[in-house]
C-alpha cells in the first residue's frame, strides 16, 4: 500500500511532503510473532539483532518454537517432552554456537546476552564465579550418550545423586545438533524426574553442575522443573561461598529465568558480607543486579563505597559494566563517583569501547551530572564512531545529549547523516527518542529534509507497535512538533478516542500531559486541522494538573516571588498583572501585563481584587523613600548620570547599565507616580464593560538555565515552541533571563525596578 504523507501547513512554516511504503502483512507478522514469545515473569536472553524486522521475525519464530519444545504435563513430576517438535526444534539449538551466525560487518547485530559479558574475559578471577560456555565436560559421542540413557532406564531405582549429576554433565557435552533430539527423549525425561525426586540429596557442587548442564542443553526458562531447583538453591544460600552464589546467579541469568526469591535471599546475605567482595566479585555482582533489575537501595549504597575503594584498579570496560548495572537497576551514583568515572574515561577515551561509552553516557543521563571534559572528548570521538554503531547505540548517544541539554552539532549531524539509510533497523522506541532528542535540542541538521522524511515514514511503518507502546507515538509527535512538523494522519490517530483510551489503560506512564500538550499545540499551530481533538474533560484535567505543578514550582522560588512583588509595585497593584498559564499545555507559567494605546498599564486582573473594593483602591506606600530629589528625577526625567550616581553612593556598587531607550517615559515620565494612580482610580469608576481593549499584551517569561542548551542562550524545543505560539496569539514575549536577573538579586531595589521598567515598557514599542 503506497500513499503520500500529508502534513498540515501552519502559517509561515515549511512543511514536509514525502512518500512512504507500508507493508501491513510484514508488520503484523512482526507484531504477532513478537507477542507470542512473551512469558509472564520471565526474561529470556535475546540473541542477535532486535532491530531489523525481517531478521527479527525469523529469529523470534525459531527461538519461540524451540523454547516451547520442552513442556510440562499435568503432574508436578510428570515431565514430558514434545516428540512432535523434534524435527522443527533441530533447526535451532538454544545456547549453541551454531544458533546464530552473525555477519561481523553487520553493525546492527548485537548479542544482548553475550555483549554485556565481555568484561568477564578481562581478568582470570572472573572464571571462578561466572559461566563460560566454552568450558564443558569431555565431548561425548552419540553412542556414549545412548549408553548413558540406557543405564538411566535400567538402573533408575539405584542411581546415586552424584551419578545423576554426572550423567547430566556428560549428556550436555553431546554435539549441539543432538540437543533437541535428547530433549525429546523419554529417557532424558526420566533422568529429569529422577533429579527432582533426589533433589534434597544433592550437595552444592552437584546442584551447580546440573544447572550448568541445563544451560548447555538449552532447557526452556519456563520449565516447571526449574522452580524446584530455585527453591533448593534458596535453601542453600547461607551454606554457599560468594563465588558459588555469583556463579548460580550467573547461570540463572544465562538461562533467562527470573529468580526473585533466590536473589532476595542472596542480597540479604550480601548485606552482611558485602565488605568481603573482591574487585571481580563486585563488578560481576553489579552486572547481575543490572540484568535482574532489582536490588535493595541500601545495598547499592554499600556497593558504591566499594567502587570508590577499587576505583584506581577498575578498567574501562568494567566502568561501563558498573554504569550499565546501576542504570538498569534504577540506582543512582553520587556526583563524586560519576566525576571519578568521567575522569577515568577521559584519560583513555580513544580505547574505550563503543559499548562502554554508551553505558557511561546512560549513567550521566540518569544522574544528570555535567562532566564537561567528558562531553567535550565525547564530541570529538563520537562522529567517527556513529556510522559503525548500531541504531540503538546511536539512540542512546542522542538521548543522552538531549537529557544533558548539550548541543554538539558535530554529533547531531553525524547522527542525522548515518540514520536515513538504516532507519528500518530502528524500533519504535528508537524513532521516538531520536525525534524527541532533535526536537528538544531545537536543532535541524543540514539534511533535515531527508532525515525527517525517513523517520516520519518509519513512524508509519511502526504503527502496529504503538498499540503496545502508545507513549512512543506521543513522544514522536511532540518531538516533531518542537521542530515544526505536524503529520496530520498520526495526530488524528493519536487524539482519537480509541488511542486515548489505549494510552490510559495500557501504558505504564501517565500520558494525560503529553496528550494535552499535543492537543493544545495543534489547536494553535494548525488552524486548518479538522481531525480529532482531546475531549473537554481531559483538557480540563491536563490544564489543572500542569497549572498545579507550575504554580508550586514558581512559588517555591524566591527570585520569582520578588519579581512578582516588584512588578506589582511598579505598575500599581496586583490587578495590573496576572500570574497564570497563558498556554497551559506548554507546562510553564507566565506573568501577563496589558497596556493601553498610551502604553499605560490596564487593571485587567479582576481576580486579584474583588469588584466592590476596586473603587477604594489608592496608591499605597511601596517601601520606596520618595525624597524631593528622587521625585524631581522621576517627574522631570533628569539626566541618568545623576540618577545612577545616587544609586552608586547609596550602595557602593556599580549599577546595571541601561540603554537610553529604557528611559522612554510612561505618560511623560519614568515611573510617573500620578500615572500609576490614574488607571486605578478609573478602574473604580468604570464598570467592567468599559475596560478598553489592550493595545499590547505582554507575556513575561522568567527563565532558568534548564530551559536553554547547556552553556548557551539557545532555548530548548518546548520553550521555543511556547514563544512561537505566544506570538501567534498576539503576545509580545518579554524575557527575564536568569543571566540578567540573578546578578541583580544583590543590587538595590531601585536598580531592580529600573531593570523591570526597561524590560516591560521597551518591549511595548
Amino acid at each position: 500500500m503506497a500513499a503520500t504523507l500529508k502534513l498540515l501547513k501552519p502559517l509561515g512554516y515549511r512543511t514536509l511532503y514525502s512518500p512512504f511504503a507500508f507493508n501491513a502483512v510484514q508488520s503484523m507478522a512482526y507484531w504477532n510473532v513478537r507477542s507470542s514469545t512473551q512469558h509472564g515473569g520471565q526474561d529470556p536472553p535475546e540473541r542477535g539483532s532486535p532491530c531489523h524486522p525481517a531478521k527479527k521475525v525469523k529469529n523470534i519464530c525459531s527461538t519461540s518454537f524451540s523454547r516451547r519444545t520442552l513442556t510440562t504435563s499435568s503432574a508436578l513430576l510428570g515431565l514430558e517432552f514434545n516428540k512432535a517438535s523434534t524435527s522443527k526444534a533441530s533447526t535451532l539449538q538454544l545456547g549453541s554456537p551454531g544458533a546464530m551466525r552473525v555477519d561481523e560487518e553487520d553493525v546492527e547485530v548485537f548479542d544482548t546476552l553475550e555483549g554485556p559479558r565481555v568484561f568477564l574475559q578481562l581478568r582470570p578471577e572472573y572464571q571462578l564465579h561466572s559461566y563460560n560456555r566454552s568450558e564443558t565436560c569431555q565431548p561425548l559421542s552419540v553412542s556414549e550418550g545412548e549408553l548413558i540413557l540406557h543405564k538411566v532406564t535400567v538402573y533408575q531405582n539405584n542411581l546415586q545423586p552424584q551419578i545423576i549429576a554426572d550423567y547430566f554433565c556428560k549428556l550436555s557435552s553431546l554435539p549441539a545438533e543432538q540437543h533437541p533430539v535428547l530433549l525429546s527423549s523419554t529417557r532424558f525425561t526420566l533422568l529429569c524426574q529422577l533429579s527432582v525426586k533426589n533433589i534434597q540429596l544433592f550437595d552444592t557442587p552437584d546442584l551447580i553442575n546440573i544447572l550448568k548442564a541445563f544451560v548447555n542443553l538449552g532447557i526452556p526458562h519456563s520449565h516447571s522443573m526449574l522452580a524446584m531447583y530455585e527453591t533448593k538453591f534458596c535453601h542453600q544460600v547461607w551454606e554457599m561461598s560468594l563465588d558459588q552464589l555469583l556463579l548460580v546467579a550467573d547461570l540463572w541469568r544465562y538461562l533467562g529465568r527470573r529468580v526473585p526469591r533466590f536473589l532476595k535471599i542472596f542480597f540479604s546475605y550480601l548485606n552482611l558480607h558485602w565488605k568481603d567482595l573482591s574487585l571481580s566479585q563486585l563488578i560481576h555482582l553489579i552486572y547481575i543486579i543490572g540484568e535482574n533489575r532489582q536490588v535493595p537501595q541500601d545495598l547499592m549504597q554499600k556497593l558504591e563505597s566499594l567502587i570508590l575503594k577499587y576505583i584506581d584498579s577498575i578498567n574501562l570496560e568494567e566502568v561501563g559494566t558498573i554504569c550499565l548495572g546501576f542504570f538498569k537497576s534504577s540506582s543512582s551514583l553520587s556526583e563524586f563517583v560519576m566525576r571519578k568515572i568521567g575522569d577515568l574515561a577521559c584519560a583513555d577515551m580513544e580505547h574505550l569501547s563503543s559499548h562502554a561509552l554508551v553505558n557511561i553516557l546512560k549513567m550521566f543521563r540518569f544522574t544528570h551530572v555535567d562532566h564537561i571534559n567528558f562531553m567535550k572528548q565525547f564530541g570529538e570521538v563520537a562522529p567517527q564512531r556513529i556510522p559503525s554503531l548500531g541504531v540503538q547505540g546511536v539512540m542512546h548517544l542522542t538521548l543522552a545529549c538531549s537529557a544533558l541539554r548539550i548541543l554538539d552539532e558535530g554529533v547531531m549531524n553525524a547522527v542525522a547523516a548515518s540514520l536515513p539509510p538504516r532507519v528500518a533497523h530502528c524500533r519504535s522506541k528508537d524513532v521516538a527518542k531520536i525525534l524527541w532528542s532533535f526536537g528538544t535540542l531545537n536543532y535541524k541538521p543540514p539534511n533535515a529534509e531527508e532525515f525527517y522524511s525517513s523517520l516520519i515514514n518509519e513512524v508509519h511503518r511502526k504503527m502496529p507497535e504503538f498499540s503496545r507502546y502508545p507513549e512512543h507515538l506521543l513522544t514522536c509527535l511532540l518531538g516533531l512538533a518542537f521542530s515544526e512538523y505536524f503529520p496530520i494522519e498520526f495526530i488524528d490517530f493519536a487524539l482519537s478516542a480509541g488511542f486515548v483510551r489505549l494510552a490510559q489503560e495500557r501504558s505504564k506512564f501517565e500520558l494525560t500531559k503529553e496528550l494535552y500538550t499535543l492537543d493544545g499545540t495543534v489547536g494553535i499551530e494548525c488552524p486548518d486541522y479538522r481531525g480529532n481533538r482531546l475531549c473537554s474533560h481531559l483538557q480540563q484535567e491536563g490544564s489543572e494538573m500542569l497549572w498545579d505543578l507550575a504554580r508550586k514550582d514558581m512559588n517555591s522560588k524566591p527570585e520569582f516571588l520578588e519579581i512578582l512583588f516588584l512588578l506589582e509595585t511598579m505598575l500599581g497593584g496586583p490587578q495590573y498583572i496576572k500570574h497564570h498559564m497563558i498556554l497551559p499545555h506548554t507546562r510553564s507559567s507566565d506573568i501577563e501585563v496589558q497596556l493601553d494605546v498610551d502604553m499605560k498599564p490596564l487593571p485587567f486582573n479582576r481576580e486579584a481584587t474583588p469588584n466592590e473594593n476596586i473603587a477604594k483602591l489608592r496608591l499605597k506606600h511601596v517601601g520606596v523613600s520618595l525624597t524631593d530629589d528622587l521625585m524631581n528625577q522621576l517627574l522631570k526625567g533628569k539626566a541618568r548620570g545623576h540618577f545612577q550616581g545616587e544609586i552608586e553612593s547609596e550602595t557602593g556598587q556599580q549599577p546595571i547599565k541601561l540603554e537610553n531607550k529604557a528611559a522612554r517615559p510612561l505618560g511623560g515620565s519614568l515611573c510617573n507616580v500620578a500615572d500609576w494612580s490614574g488607571p486605578m482610580e478609573m478602574a473604580g469608576l468604570c464598570p467592567p464593560g468599559c475596560m478598553q481593549a489592550p493595545a499590547v499584551k505582554l507575556a513575561i517569561q522568567i527563565t532558568n538555565k534548564n530551559q536553554y542548551c547547556y552553556g548557551s542562550r539557545n532555548l530548548l524545543g518546548l520553550h521555543n515552541m511556547k514563544r512561537r505560539q505566544l506570538v501567534r496569539l498576539g503576545y509580545r514575549v518579554v524575557e527575564l533571563s536568569h543571566w540578567e536577573w540573578l546578578p541583580l538579586l544583590k543590587r538595590t531595589r531601585l536598580e531592580k525596578l529600573a531593570f523591570l521598567h526597561e524590560k516591560v515598557f521597551t518591549s511595548a514599542f
